[in-house]
């Protein structure tokens, strides 16, 4: 079963899917500054465009290129920015 997501006034879109592996989602994010919450361990790979994340306890943004991943533990918010649309994939462990 696919599953249809939309966040921010549709600004962020996902189709959610589980495997054997457990559940993903992938998705597009559009232009602008996004704060999500996790009740998983997220694993979110930058496919294509380029995001800045503040993630849980930073103080620092950092940027995560297409072909680059980063982590966010259970049960934490962390902050997106994207300038240009951009796809990810997003794995829950």
């Amino acid at each position: 079963m696919i599953t249809e997501n939309q966040y921010f006034n549709s600004n962020v879109k996902s189709l959610g899917y589980e495997t054997t592996e457990g559940k993903s989602t992938i998705g597009v994010i559009n232009p602008g500054e996004y704060t999500f919450g996790t009740a998983q361990k997220e694993v979110m790979h930058v496919i294509e465009g380029q995001l800045q994340a503040l993630l849980p306890d930073a103080t620092e943004w950092i940027n995560i290129a297409a072909g680059n991943q980063f982590e966010v533990p259970a049960n934490s918010s962390f902050k997106v920015k994207a300038a240009v649309k951009t796809a990810y994939l997003c794995q829950y462990r």
